[in-house]
């Protein structure tokens, strides 16, 4: 099912935050429809550093390339500010959905950005953001190929300009308006009263962060069309790997852990090592003639 009709359901879409094949088919074979490439939880697990904007355009594309060659579920992908202007986005877009991206999410933050959920962000002029949305617009190859607009306004110029900036990017012809940060919940029913069912709308969920956490449905009944988790899966697995290594360090073994972890047939399943050697096989030996 394409992203359009993924968001237009009764029940808004729930894609959890991936970084990179492993992480995406594990949120393949849970079951869901979707996934979001975030550009934060890249750079906490390729690059062992804070979500401060270091990721790279070529990183992401790689990550993404990869992604798709090992699931076939939608991907949202966070491109952060498009890498520059319009120039630079024209490029980002062209490339992430040559790689495989279902959407691709834009913000309006200044370099260097940062996670929207941190202090001290800075944006670009509403002009210079409209003209970068105009250009993914204009670039993507397929109109199934959606431009989500992400403002992180409420944080620097308040919660009504914020809504101006998401009103001119979607008249720029963003398909999906992305408003980052609300702090409330009647923010939140604010938002979606303000684009009266007009747009499909993104609600980001972030542990520790300065929206409150609610579920799908929750979200779906204000009026949310698009779910995201970004980090909570490379958090997750960030916590478990921490615990199983001072649990061998104290141990020097890991059969105090091995009840929380996949064993090596178990993992070995999930790969699909059984597939991959049955094709093997199938390729041996002369090819049959009739």
């Amino acid at each position: 099912m394409a992203m359009r009709e993924l968001l237009g359901r009764e029940e808004a879409l729930l894609a959890p935050g991936v970084f990179d094949p492993l992480s995406a088919l594990l949120v393949q074979q849970a079951g869901f429809a979707g996934a979001y490439v975030s550009g934060a939880s890249v750079s906490y697990s390729q690059l062992g550093r804070p979500d401060l904007g270091m990721a790279t355009l070529t990183q992401i594309e790689s990550t993404v390339s990869r992604i798709r060659d090992r699931v076939d579920i939608e991907l949202i992908v966070d491109a952060d500010t498009g890498f520059g202007n319009a120039l630079n986005v024209i490029h980002t877009v062209r490339l992430l959905e040559k790689a495989g991206a279902n959407a691709i999410q834009l913000e309006d933050q200044n370099l260097p950005k940062r996670c929207g959920h941190l202090a001290g962000k800075s944006l670009v002029s509403l002009e210079e953001m409209v003209g970068k949305v105009r250009a993914a617009v204009d670039t993507r190859k397929s109109e199934d190929t959606l431009i989500i607009a992400r403002t992180d306004g409420i944080a620097v110029e308040g919660f009504e300009r914020a809504l101006e900036r998401a009103h001119a990017y979607r008249e720029a012809g963003a398909d999906v308006l992305f408003v980052e940060a609300p702090s409330s919940l009647e923010q939140m029913k604010q938002i979606v009263e303000n684009f009266g069912g007009s747009v499909p709308l993104l609600a980001n969920m972030v542990e520790g962060g300065r929206t409150p956490i609610l579920t799908v449905a929750e979200l779906s009944e204000i009026g949310f069309s698009l779910v995201i988790t970004p980090g909570s899966l490379v958090r997750a697995m960030a916590q478990a790997g921490a615990l199983m290594l001072d649990s061998l360090l104290q141990h020097g073994t890991t059969a105090a852990f091995r009840d929380q972890m996949f064993n090596f047939d178990q993992l070995n399943q999930r790969l699909g090592l059984k597939e991959a050697l049955a094709t093997g096989v199938a390729y041996d030996g002369p090819a049959k003639t009739d």
